[in-house]
């Protein structure tokens, strides 16, 4: 719409039988009658734009006095920068051209590439002696060009098409009068940018970042956000694996984000100065009165209003915040909040300043921690001790105070749309879940007390240490009274039942329990109430997301599997017919999201059912309603048959494959008792009752042909199956090849309970 409606002015403009005069605006070498300018200015409503232009043409050739060039662009820049102000503060909607007439009319005449010109020209003159701009004309451009960049369809993917031009950009980032304009007009370049910034083509990238202060780092976080994410990440879940494999084979070289990430890693200090931006006090950073002087042009650095909507709720609250008692407020903090609005405010601003650049650092430090490198980063977020940092800054600052959050689960990457403070404690929350998910390093989110309170439930269930726990550098664990993941707790427990926020805790939590089973990691969070908690949500608290929903089942999954105490627990908790039903209901409503769950109950089952010499094992099997459930075959079988009829080879995601392992696991422990036969006429009998005969069979078939494809890839890590399950990873790839296997006789193959009609085996439903 926008480009029928640029072509239809520039054919209203050049009027018929006459020359274009669009072509000799942009031809410096062109003269024209004055009051035919005039004329068509008028007609047009161009308030002068093109003869500002011409001028500004005029007076910027090489060696001219560029203070004319100076006041000519000003003049430009106050017919734009109201329509750019109006954009951002109707939190940009979109827009129609006309709503923006001047500035698409600075476009169409070429204004932006005049400007770019500008710009790059004493980088592209032969003289020895390169021309000198101005810092203020420099920062005008540059703002000028953003301003078209949010108001102009195609402007910023034009501008993004020109590799030198975006090069040349972060050049004038050394320029600290200049860095906030470049900034904030990189990171919208690069953000519709088609191919990835390659990081290690920025001339002289070690040095730049050297030369940046804090609050410089900070805002160039948000430009790293862009170059060393992958595509598409927040959608990850989303995409088939069939189709992700398929790509992993075309693109079987490191990916550009990939080799951003390696980039950054070897600039020295880079990730040192990270962790000291992420933990330092507000108290530490820079005055707000520079914090205003900085923004000058603050709309263009406010992405929304929801900011200010921020600002101005923490300015009236720091009274009542202080009044509740929530918590402790050092001296200056309170005299702050009984001070009047007109002084509170710039310290709300600071902490909303602060808060936006540290989501910026933790959503670096997140992606570097999910990629290739990951132990390096590791080893250097624990030597420069972030976690004992982020635990310091846990009641001050990231939970100084409830924040409201809605049903939503927030945006899972750098551009979700809501609040500074909700953004701030999800990218908190994404890192503990990071930093603890099957490492050893998870042991520095507790305090030296609570380690040896995991010594001692080890010592007194006369069970050896886990040796991660042993390895753990003292030295670099939190400290305080409480360690972080302690403190998550105590705030989870106070989230309202569909908080979004339920969802991320959960997730930080379970993943500090995944990986080889700890007896000591679950009775620490069980002492603490963690299950009883959980059960309350699932079964009490009338909870509605499904989102939350999943991610406490699957922690609860974690913190049962294989113990008997948290099976005796549960009991006590559930202790009545209704509040079983009600669990179970819950389970079945959705076995993507709690097939986790029934993996762990299925696992444990099998496992107390060989330490039947253990009396307090036996009384749990005997009284626990959960555990007697499962035991009966007939409900096994159920959950078997729904899990394997849920999905199929094209609609496998990273989020439902789970369901055809926990069938896997089903089928393993039937076949380690012999009753691998059984399933599988059980199986093809339900086919028949269902009268789709051979339909889930064939389905199930094809679905371990997959899992033999993606999980003996080279490439893939199968020690998290091994760990979750304590089943080795070769009985795994035993039992499906067994299960695939040819022979028609054989009582363990799938293809011995399809007749012959229905046979659907040789269709290959896995070419890419």
């Amino acid at each position: 719409m926008k480009s029928t409606h640029k072509r239809n002015i520039s054919e209203h403009v050049m009027g018929t039988g006459q020359n274009s005069l669009i072509l000799k605006l942009r031809n410096p070498m062109c003269t024209f009658q004055e009051a035919l300018l005039q004329e068509r200015d008028k007609r047009a409503k161009w308030h002068g734009i093109p003869e500002l232009l011409q001028k500004l043409r005029e007076s910027s050739h090489p060696n001219s006095d560029l203070s004319h060039t100076h006041s000519v662009l000003k003049e430009l820049s106050s017919l734009l920068s109201m329509e750019a102000m109006s954009f951002v503060t109707e939190d940009r909607k979109s827009a129609q051209e006309s709503t923006f007439p001047n500035t698409y009319t600075f476009d169409l005449f070429g204004g932006v590439d005049l400007l770019v010109e500008i710009l790059m020209r004493p980088t592209l003159t032969m003289q020895k002696k390169k021309p000198q701009m101005n810092d203020d004309l420099v920062k005008d451009c540059l703002s000028v060009l953003y301003n078209c960049c949010i108001c102009t369809e195609g402007v910023t993917k034009s501008l993004a098409a020109r590799d030198d031009f975006v090069l040349f950009l972060f050049t004038l980032m050394t320029n600290k009068k200049t860095f906030l304009q470049t900034a904030t007009l990189i990171e919208d370049i690069l953000g519709v940018k088609k191919d990835m910034i390659q990081l290690e083509g920025i001339p002289n990238l070690s040095g730049l970042v050297q030369s940046f202060d804090q609050q410089q780092l900070a805002n160039f976080c948000r430009i790293l956000s862009v170059t060393i994410s992958e595509p598409d990440v927040r959608n990850d879940d989303k995409h088939t694996l069939l189709a992700k494999n398929a790509q992993q084979k075309r693109n079987a070289s490191p990916s550009r984000a990939e080799v951003n990430q390696v980039t950054l890693l070897n600039i020295p200090g880079f990730i040192e100065r990270l962790c000291k931006l992420a933990t330092r006090k507000v108290s530490e950073a820079t005055g707000a009165s520079n914090f205003l002087q900085e923004l000058e042009d603050w709309y263009t650095w406010l992405d929304n209003a929801l900011v200010l909507d921020a600002l101005m709720q923490m300015a009236t609250e720091e009274a009542e915040h202080s009044s509740t008692g929530q918590q402790p407020l050092s001296s200056y903090e309170s005299s702050m909040a009984t001070s009047p609005l007109r002084h509170r405010l710039p310290q709300s601003m600071k902490i909303v300043h602060e808060i936006m650049y540290k989501v910026e650092v933790l959503y670096v430090l997140c992606v570097l921690l999910m990629g290739r490198q990951r132990n390096q980063v590791h080893k250097m977020l624990a030597e420069f001790r972030l976690i004992p940092g982020l635990n310091n800054l846990f009641d001050k600052l990231i939970w100084r105070k409830y924040t409201s959050s809605d049903h939503v689960v927030h945006g899972q990457n750098e551009n979700c749309d809501c609040s500074p403070e909700i953004s701030f404690k999800i990218q908190f929350l994404r890192l503990l879940q990071s930093f603890s998910d099957h490492h050893e390093n998870k042991y520095l989110l507790l305090n030296s007390q609570e380690l040896n309170e995991l010594s001692a439930i080890s010592l007194k269930a006369n069970i050896p240490e886990v040796e991660a726990l042993v390895n753990t550098d003292r030295s670099l664990v939190c400290d305080g009274k409480k360690g972080l993941l302690t403190r998550l707790l105590a705030v989870m427990k106070r989230e309202p039942p569909d908080s979004s926020f339920r969802f991320w805790q959960a997730r930080a939590v379970e993943s500090f329990l995944r990986g080889a089973t700890s007896y000591a990691d679950q009775m620490f969070l069980l002492k603490r109430g963690l299950l009883e908690h959980i059960l309350f949500c699932i079964i009490d608290s009338g909870c509605k997301s499904r989102d939350v929903l999943q991610s406490y089942f699957d922690l609860l999954g974690e913190l049962m599997k294989f113990n008997i105490d948290a099976f005796k627990r549960f009991n006590k908790y559930v202790s009545t017919d209704d509040k079983f039903q009600t669990f179970m209901t819950q389970i079945n409503s959705s076995l993507v999201d709690s097939n986790m769950l029934v993996r762990c109950i299925v696992l444990s089952l099998d496992r107390f059912e060989s330490q039947t010499e253990d009396v307090k094992v036996v009384e749990v099997l005997s009284e626990c309603c959960l555990l007697s459930y499962m035991a009966r075959v007939e409900n096994r079988l159920s959950f078997l048959f729904r899990l394997v009829n849920v999905i199929n080879v094209q609609t496998l995601t990273q989020e439902n494959v789970s369901c055809l392992n926990t069938s896997l696991v089903v089928l393993m422990l039937a076949r380690r008792r012999g009753k691998l036969p059984f399933y599988l006429n059980t199986l093809r009998e339900k086919e028949y009752a269902e009268k789709y005969p051979g339909c889930l069979l064939n389905n199930f078939h094809n679905l371990l042909r997959f899992w033999q494809r993606h999980y003996l890839n080279k490439d893939k890590d199968s020690t998290c199956l091994e760990n979750s399950s304590c089943i080795p990873f070769d009985y795994w790839k035993e039992t499906v090849s067994v299960l695939l296997g040819s022979d028609r006789t054989s009582l363990c193959a799938i293809a011995s309970y399809i007749d012959e009609p229905f046979m659907d085996l040789d269709r290959d439903l896995l070419e890419d």
